[in-house]
């Protein structure tokens, strides 16, 4: 008989969360596709995270529902 570590594996994924790469935070700017609002300005498209959800989909200030990542335009460095 062989007895589960499950401490071990709640530790593990924990890590992994944490060390997961997040592509946004609470107060930061995004900015919808143009694909997604067609006929608006960039500045008509930005919104504020309020949340990062654990699916890490987001939560928006003054847009309904929860968006991923692939709904933005990419961060200019």
């Amino acid at each position: 008989m062989m007895k589960k570590n499950s401490a071990g594996r709640e530790r593990r994924g924990h890590d992994r969360m944490t060390s997961r790469d997040v592509w946004a935070r609470p107060g930061m700017q995004v900015v919808f596709r143009a694909e997604l609002m067609p006929g608006r300005d960039s500045s008509e498209r930005t919104f504020h995270v309020t949340e990062l959800l654990p699916s890490g989909r987001v939560l928006l200030d003054g847009v309904a529902g929860e968006h991923n990542e692939k709904e933005f335009e990419a961060v200019r460095v």
